[in-house]
């Protein structure tokens, strides 16, 4: 599936027009042109290679996934790897969505591996500032970056929310909300890890296009690639700050358990040293020799006082001191 538009002199001048017709367009500097890629097979590559002069290591990382965020540089365009990411509402599992972009001084071509990523949010993102269309290719490569940065904070927000769930879990007493706050901060750990993958490396990406000897953003757009940058740095930041939040919930979660199980502990050896009176007394009495109070009632009343008033002893000590 292939997507175009046409923008002369900061006017939307034809949208959806024939990829064969882009050799037209892209000699003119007046235009800048934009060609998404969705789901691109070798034709595809074969084709903007060629339109483009694009260099064969750039259309090498973008016909391979798993690239890691980057800038790369070439004679007559630039590369860029990025990722947008989306989060479930509900259980904070995120997902990452690669797609590879090509600069030139004429055009933008954006490849996607599939549908996953909302290209109509970038549509809409250039649809919205009409009044900055007139800075050609910068324009179009802030739009796709914006959108892209707004999904990290947006994803970093609801992973943000997803935690503070977990902590007011942390100190429940149930088997199931314990059971919880360990699955959960597990996969929220996960998320996070992976979100930072992505993240980090976008400092560099936006920090080199702002670069004034790449010749990428001219003047005018330097400050609305400069709040792009200030997005990716809170984001990081963010992000950063919520591994450690996660770290410190798993921290704290094994330290409860931790101090529950030396109640416990306390409680069973509080009981277990009550019920041992009982036992020693009559064990003391069982004893196959001749004893104070052998083979009489006395006896037999003594030994029971004994093991009422001690164990009465023992529990108000414990009860005292929060044992039992």
């Amino acid at each position: 599936m292939a997507r175009t538009r046409l923008y002369r002199n900061g006017t939307l001048a034809l949208e959806d027009f024939p990829v064969e017709d882009i050799s037209e367009y892209i000699t003119d500097p007046d235009a800048a042109v934009w060609l998404d890629l969705c789901a691109p097979g070798p034709a595809d590559f074969a084709m903007i290679s060629e339109e483009f002069g694009l260099h064969e290591l750039a259309v090498e990382d973008a016909r391979h996934d798993h690239q890691r965020p980057k800038l790369d540089h070439y004679r007559t365009h630039a590369f860029v790897s990025a990722y947008s990411v989306s989060t479930d509402p509900d259980s904070g599992l995120l997902t990452t969505h690669e797609i590879s972009v090509f600069v030139t001084k004429t055009a933008l071509i954006t490849i996607r591996n599939d549908d996953s990523f909302d290209i109509e949010q970038v549509v809409a993102r250039w649809d919205n500032n009409p009044d900055l269309a007139k800075h050609g290719v910068g324009f179009l490569l802030y739009g796709l970056l914006d959108v892209i940065v707004d999904g990290h904070f947006a994803a970093v927000q609801t992973l943000d929310d997803r935690i503070e769930e977990v902590e007011d879990l942390l100190f429940e007493d149930s088997r199931a909300q314990i059971d919880s706050v360990q699955r959960r901060s597990y996969e929220l750990r996960k998320s996070l890890t992976r979100l930072r993958r992505v993240v980090i490396p976008m400092r560099e990406v936006v920090n080199s296009l702002l670069r004034r000897d790449l010749h990428i953003v001219n003047e005018p757009l330097m400050p609305y690639y400069q709040d792009v940058y200030d997005h990716v740095l809170r984001a990081t930041e963010w992000t950063e700050s919520l591994r450690d939040m996660v770290t410190s919930i798993m921290e704290t979660n094994l330290t409860v358990q931790g101090n529950r199980m030396n109640l416990i502990m306390k409680k069973v050896t509080s009981w277990a040293s009550i019920i041992a009176v009982p036992t020693a007394v009559t064990g003391f009495y069982g004893q196959n020799v001749p004893y104070p109070g052998f083979s009489t009632e006395w006896g037999f009343v003594e030994s029971t006082a004994a093991i009422v008033i001690l164990s009465a002893i023992l529990y108000v000590s414990f009860k005292r001191k929060d044992w039992i």
